[in-house]
């Protein structure tokens, strides 16, 4: 699988799919409206967005990401997915893969979570010299390839909005996992 960042646009990209993940705010909905030129992908995720109260786009992001119930389908951390709980060695692992690359996680989001994954892939990427290829490397393939095609296709199948089952498809689609 090529690593991201090898074909134009795969930067971009994969910095707009970590903020997909993001908890919807008021100003969400106008966010995604700008990225539309970047982004033409999102067009329907947007009118469908358009049409909802702002409760029900984050009731549908708890649900999926945070805390559904009888069980969240859609935990966007590596621990959670792999091993059914947060933390641990394969948080660890990755916090300490941050620290070679002189990178640290934003605010308290835990070194696992995808969004921070894929920032941090795509800060690799863009730097462009061979140690941070080498990290990129490891970080694609220790951090993301060995469950994100299995969380992007449970997104796809467990949401109910159209911005969420896109960003499944995109992710399916960087992973090499996508035909369209």
């Amino acid at each position: 699988m090529p690593i991201p960042g090898n074909h134009p646009g795969a930067l971009d990209e994969i910095a707009l799919l970590a903020g997909l993940l993001a908890q919807p705010g008021a100003d969400s909905l106008e966010a995604l409206h700008d990225l539309l030129p970047r982004a033409p992908w999102l067009q329907g995720a947007v009118a469908e967005l358009a049409a909802l109260p702002l409760a029900q786009w984050q009731g549908e992001h708890t649900r999926l990401f945070l805390n559904g119930v009888p069980r969240t389908p859609c935990p966007p951390f590596a621990s959670a997915w792999r091993k059914g709980t947060m933390g641990g060695d394969i948080a660890t692992a990755a916090r300490l893969l941050f620290r070679q690359a002189g990178l640290e996680p934003r605010g308290e989001l835990p070194p696992d979570y995808l969004g921070t994954l894929l920032e941090g892939a795509a800060l690799l990427a863009s730097r462009g010299d061979a140690p941070s290829g080498a990290l990129l490397e490891r970080l694609w393939q220790e951090q993301i390839l060995p469950w994100v095609p299995d969380w992007a296709q449970a997104l796809e199948q467990a949401s109910g909005l159209l911005l969420y089952r896109v960003l499944a498809r995109r992710l399916a689609i960087l992973l090499g996992d996508g035909a369209s």
